[in-house]
C-alpha cells in the first residue's frame, strides 16, 4: 500500500487534503515546523503522523505531495527529486484525484471558503460526499459522489483542475505580488472557465462575470432580476436571514440561512444553484439553516457584554462585509475593529481601500503588517495607513487591555497573518477562570 508523504503538511489545503486521503483508505503521514497551527487538531484526531523536516521522512517508494510555499530547494523536496519518488505539487495531486467524482470547484476573490464550507455542508447531509475547505477541514468517503473543493486563483493554481462544475463567487484585483491587473485576473478566470465540463454557477451582479464566455452552460445567480436565480424579500430575525428564491422568475421557495449580510445570502443562492441543476430537491437545500460556519469566518464568541469575532478578512470588501454582518447580527451595539494587514505589497496596493474599508467601524485598531517571507518590506508601515482613518489607534501585543473600554461593542479580530494572538492576549487580560 502507498503511503502519501505531505511535505508541509499543517498548511490548509494540506490538511485538507490529507484527511480526504486517510477517509478514503490511504495511508497517510507528514511533515511541518513545530509551530502549532489550528489545521492540528484534526490531523491529530486521525492519529497521523507529523514529523520534523528531514530528508530521513522521504522514502524510496511513497508518494510526496508538497505544499506550494516550498521551494525546490527544501531538503526533502530536493531528497524527494534524488530518489526519483512520485512527486506532486498540491495543486497537481488534486487536480488529478478529483477525477474519480462528480466535482465542483468554488472559486472567486471572495467568498471561496464559506461557499465551499455551505456546499458540502448542504449536500453531505443527504449523500456521501468529499469535500477540501480552505480552513483546513478536509472530509472523504469511499462511496463519495460528489467532490466539493476550493480552487484558488492565486499564481493560477486552479488551472491544474479540469472540474465537471465551477462556482465562480466574483472577480476583484487581489494577490497583487502576482496579478499586475483586473485585467490579468479576469484573463485567469476566463482561462479556467474554459476548462470546466459540465456548467458554471456565476453571479450575475458581478460586472466582470458577466463577460465570462464557456462552452458550457453559465447559470447566473444574484439580486438583479436578470439572474436565473434570484433573491427577494430578504428579512434579516433574531434567528438569520430569509428570503425568497426565483428561478427564471417564478417564485421557487423561501430558504432560511443563519448569517447575515448580502454576501451570506448570494454564497446560499449558489449553493441552490448548483443543487437545482444538479436535480437535488428544495428539501434537501434547507440544510442550509443548519450550517455552522467555517473556521476563522466570523467565528463569534461572548465573553461578559462583549462578542469577539474571528475573521480571515484581509481585503477591503471582505473587511466591508464583516462589519456588515456584524451591524446587522448586533445593531444596537458599537463595531470595534481590530485589523493587522497582510504583506507589504496588500498593504500598499489597497492602503486607501483598507482605510475607507474600515472607517465603516466606530473605532479602529491596527496593528503592526505581517510581512510575508516572500517580499521586500520596503518603506511602508503602519502608520501609514493610521493616518488615513480617523478613530483609530496601534495596538501592540502588550497592550490589548485598551480594548476592555469597548464594554458593550462587538470586537472583530480581522487578517490573514497571526492576528488571533491579539484576540488571545485580549482573553488573557480578561482572566476568565
Amino acid at each position: 500500500m502507498t503511503t502519501y508523504h505531505f511535505i508541509g503538511i499543517k498548511g490548509t489545503g494540506m490538511s485538507a487534503l490529507a484527511q480526504i486521503l486517510y477517509d478514503s483508505g490511504e495511508k497517510v503521514q507528514g511533515s511541518d515546523v513545530e509551530k502549532r497551527f489550528f489545521t492540528q487538531a484534526a490531523l491529530e484526531e486521525k492519529n497521523i503522523p507529523i514529523y520534523p523536516f528531514s530528508e530521513n521522512n522521504i522514502k524510496k517508494d511513497y508518494t510526496v505531495i508538497a505544499g506550494n510555499a516550498f521551494s525546490d530547494e527544501h531538503i526533502e523536496i530536493k531528497e524527494a527529486k534524488r530518489l526519483g519518488v512520485t512527486f506532486y505539487r498540491y495543486h497537481e495531486f488534486l487536480g488529478e484525484w478529483l477525477k474519480q467524482y462528480t466535482s465542483i470547484a468554488v472559486t472567486g476573490a471572495h467568498g471561496k471558503t464559506s461557499t465551499t464550507g455551505l456546499l458540502s455542508h448542504v449536500l453531505s447531509s443527504s449523500f456521501p460526499i468529499s469535500y477540501l475547505i480552505g480552513d483546513g477541514t478536509g472530509q472523504g468517503h469511499v462511496d463519495s459522489k460528489y467532490f466539493v473543493f476550493e480552487a484558488c486563483e492565486y499564481r493560477r493554481h486552479f488551472l491544474q483542475y479540469e472540474p465537471d462544475y465551477a462556482i465562480m463567487t466574483n472577480i476583484d484585483f487581489d494577490h497583487p505580488d502576482y496579478f499586475t491587473s483586473i485585467d490579468d485576473v479576469f484573463a485567469a478566470f476566463q482561462s479556467m472557465a474554459e476548462q470546466v465540463k459540465k456548467g458554471i454557477i456565476a453571479c450575475g451582479d458581478d460586472e466582470q462575470l458577466q463577460q465570462i464566455q464557456a462552452k458550457v452552460p453559465v447559470v447566473y445567480y444574484g439580486f438583479a432580476n436578470t439572474n436565473d436565480f434570484q433573491a427577494q424579500n430578504i428579512k434579516e430575525t433574531k434567528n438569520g436571514t430569509t428570503f425568497d428564491v426565483f428561478v427564471r422568475n417564478t417564485y421557487y421557495e423561501t430558504f432560511t440561512i443563519p448569517m447575515y449580510g448580502n454576501h451570506n445570502v448570494l454564497n446560499a443562492l449558489a449553493v441552490i444553484a448548483i443543487c437545482h441543476y444538479e436535480g437535488i430537491g428544495a428539501e434537501h437545500m434547507k440544510h442550509l439553516a443548519t450550517f455552522t460556519g467555517v473556521k476563522r469566518r466570523f467565528s463569534e464568541k461572548q465573553i461578559y457584554n462583549q462578542i469577539l469575532i474571528d475573521d480571515y478578512a484581509h481585503h477591503p470588501r471582505e473587511i466591508n462585509a464583516t462589519i456588515e454582518s456584524a451591524r446587522k447580527k448586533y445593531p444596537n451595539k458599537s463595531i470595534v475593529a481590530i485589523f493587522q494587514p497582510h504583506t507589504f505589497t496588500r498593504t500598499k496596493a489597497f492602503l486607501q481601500g483598507f482605510a475607507d474599508s474600515l472607517s465603516q467601524a466606530d473605532h479602529v485598531f491596527l496593528c503592526d503588517i505581517f510581512g510575508s517571507a516572500r517580499e521586500e518590506t520596503g518603506q511602508l508601515t503602519i502608520d501609514d495607513l493610521q493616518k488615513l482613518i480617523n478613530q483609530s489607534s496601534i495596538l501592540k501585543l502588550s497592550h490589548t487591555e485598551e480594548l476592555k473600554e469597548f464594554a458593550d461593542s462587538v470586537l472583530i479580530f480581522m487578517g490573514a497573518g497571526d492576528i488571533q494572538k491579539f484576540q488571545q492576549a485580549y482573553e488573557e487580560t480578561l482572566a476568565i477562570k
